[in-house]
């Protein structure tokens, strides 16, 4: 039996760059799928594509509208094709609308100088950490196993306390655990809750507006990491008349950050 994040993310090819999907309802979030997963839907179609070059090196998602329980339409073009680099454009169809639009590239990536400045953060193994419960959340979160080291991660009995802070580190791998792949890594940098929550554990109606994630890891790097946790650290910057910015990273166990994410969330009061 497939896993359920395949499922979910599942494409039928309907001729050049056309792709037929659908979402069960296993991710499904206050209104529609889960961001993350409809991410990942986005950048499986060009990781599907005849045409593709290289891995993903950057995915830019943005909401416009809610997504439905019906079967959808992505259309992946590539846009610009040079000897490393390609770039594409993705689109989602849905009952004659386009609610979610996406922006990709991918690379060839080549041997260079490499450092990373970025420092691992101390926390304690994934088996020391408690599991985040799933019950009072939304239906998506059970896919996931989340460990909390530090920071709330929710607006019930997770965060009882107003904090000055927004940050949270935690242990994540999808539930059952998978094998990690591109569109898994853009799935998981979606799970840090709105850091409104965060600072103000009550609940106000909330979006993710445009999400982008940067890939740090190639393929054989994620094939390594298999299917262990990750570890997750996000944080906002500013909430500011409706808007807010929120920060994350995707560590491997070993310290390799595999990749950064950087999303604007609207909410109302």
């Amino acid at each position: 039996m497939s896993h359920p994040l395949d499922r979910a993310i599942a494409l039928r090819s309907d001729g050049e760059n056309t792709f037929q999907g659908q979402i069960p309802t296993d991710y499904a979030n206050f209104i529609g799928p889960f961001g993350g997963v409809l991410a990942a839907v986005m950048l499986n179609a060009p990781c599907l594509s005849a045409d593709r070059l290289g891995d993903p090196l950057s995915l830019t998602v943005n909401f416009g509208g809610p997504v439905g329980e019906e079967p959808f339409a992505v259309v992946a073009r590539p846009t610009r094709t040079n000897r490393s680099s390609q770039h594409w454009q993705i689109e989602l169809h849905q009952n004659g609308e386009i609610p979610v639009t996406a922006s990709a590239i991918f690379a060839l990536r080549r041997d260079t100088w490499a450092d990373l400045e970025r420092r691992f953060p101390d926390v304690p193994p994934a088996a020391e950490a408690p599991s985040l419960a799933s019950e009072h959340l939304p239906r998506w979160v059970s896919n996931y196993e989340m460990r909390v080291v530090r920071g709330g991660m929710g607006f019930l009995a997770q965060a009882p306390e107003a904090s000055d802070s927004s940050e949270t580190v935690l242990w994540i791998r999808d539930n059952p655990p998978r094998a990690l792949d591109f569109p898994a890594l853009a799935a998981l940098a979606d799970n840090f809750f709105p850091r409104v929550f965060v600072r103000r554990p009550q609940f106000v109606p909330v979006g993710t507006v445009s999400l982008t994630t940067y890939f740090h890891a190639d393929g054989a790097e994620l094939e390594r990491q298999g299917d262990r946790f990750l570890l997750g650290r996000a944080w906002g910057n500013r909430f500011h008349k409706g808007y807010h910015d929120q920060s994350a990273e995707l560590w491997s166990e070993s310290g390799q950050l595999l990749a950064s994410t950087h999303q604007l969330v609207y909410f109302r009061e």
